[in-house]
This record gives structure tokens, C-alpha cells and sequence, in this order.
């Protein structure tokens, strides 16, 4: 069966295939909006990560007609009362622009001590399914899952690996390292991300079954 990952962004599908690998799930192949044909993207004006993740699978499956995954994540930072959080890919006026986020993000926190640079990853991942396909699998039209990952920023970028935030945000299992720093193995591991595809993947696994059947 495809799916779409609603997404351009290649790590992320990458992310995804490792999670299905690991899990043995076969059946499955999963597509970029690289793959498919353009559509109009609805902006991405949500209050929250689930909010913003159901517009973009909202736009798959009106489009395209395939169950469609999209995630919405960030950073939320103790001192910052939370934010970036939903803004996390536009916090300096500039969507997905990385290096400018990260050097608005440590200017904010510059005088910030240590034991108050605590941080967590947010990443909502939903999986919507076209009607017809959630009949046949006895399955939700909609489903959410959350991940979160526990850390704190550091003082200024370690590694080069990854994406967005990474360089900065020191996770709690990997002291003294950055998300940059760490294998894409061990990332998918511990991950905000990865957490939440994880429970997906049951989900995912019907659905290989369902084509099969």
C-alpha cells in the first residue's frame, strides 16, 4: 500500500522507513509530496502540533487519495514559558530557516544559567486514512499519536548531523552531546519522533495486511 508522507523534507521519510524496517513491517511503500502530483498546500495556521499536522494530512488525502502521515513538531523551552513551540520552524521570522532560528534562540537564552536551560521535543504525528480504507481496516479515519524528548539547550551548536534545532538541544540519555552528535540509529531511538511513529506502526501493519488480504 502507499502512503504518503506529507512532507519534502527526505530525512523524515528516511526516519519513517528506518522505524518500519526495524519494526518488520513489509507492504508498506511510503512516498514524499515529492512523489505525487502538486497540489495547494493549505497554510499551516494551527493553534497547536495536532492542529497543523491534520491540515497537512488533511490536503493528502483530499489530493491525492492515498492514507496520508504528517508530523508537526518543535522545541519548547522552560525559560521561553514553552516557546518556540508551535513557531519552532519560523521562530526568526524565516520558515525553515535553521542556522537564523538557532542564533535567535541562544541570543534569548545568553544569560540564562545552566539549571535553567531545560527543553523538550514535541512531535505529534497523524495518520489519516480515506474513508473507504478506514471502513475496510476497522480503523479510525484519524489517529494521533505524541512523542516527547527531554533535554535542555546548550551554549552554542555541537555536531553537524540532523536538522532544525538538533545542534543545540542536549538530550538527558546522552550527556554532554548534541542530537548532531548522535548516530541516526540512536536517534531514531530516543526520539520525539520516533517515539511517535513508533505507535503508529501497529496501525501501519493493519494496513499492509488489509492490501495483501
Amino acid at each position: 500500500m502507499r502512503v504518503l508522507v506529507a512532507s519534502r523534507n527526505e530525512k523524515k521519510l528516511k526516519e519513517l522507513n528506518r522505524v518500519l524496517d526495524n519494526a518488520g513491517v513489509t507492504g508498506i511503500e511510503l512516498v514524499s509530496l515529492r512523489d505525487v502530483a502538486e497540489y495547494p498546500e493549505t497554510p499551516e495556521t494551527g493553534a497547536d502540533f495536532v492542529d497543523n499536522a491534520r491540515i497537512k494530512t488533511a490536503d493528502g488525502v483530499r489530493h491525492s487519495g492515498l492514507v496520508t502521515i504528517a508530523d508537526d513538531s518543535g522545541i519548547s523551552v522552560d525559560e521561553l514559558r514553552g516557546m518556540p513551540g508551535v513557531l519552532s520552524a519560523r521562530w526568526s521570522g524565516v520558515h525553515g530557516d535553521d542556522a537564523a532560528n538557532n542564533r535567535l534562540l541562544l541570543g534569548q537564552l545568553s544569560d540564562t544559567p545552566d539549571e535553567r536551560r531545560g527543553a523538550h521535543y514535541v512531535s505529534v504525528c497523524v495518520m489519516e486514512l480515506p474513508q473507504e480504507i478506514a471502513v475496510a481496516a476497522g480503523m479510525d479515519t484519524v489517529n494521533v499519536a505524541e512523542g516527547r524528548w527531554e533535554g535542555r539547550i546548550a551554549r552554542e551548536e555541537q555536531g553537524v548531523g540532523g536538522f532544525g534545532y538538533d545542534p543545540l538541544f542536549l538530550p538527558d540519555e546522552e550527556p554532554g552531546k548534541s542530537v548532531a552528535q548522535l548516530s541516526a540509529e540512536r536517534k531514531d531511538e530516543l526520539s520525539h519522533r520516533g517515539k511517535a511513529l513508533a505507535k503508529l506502526v501497529p496501525l501501519l501493519e493493519r494496513l499492509s495486511r488489509l492490501e495483501t488480504a
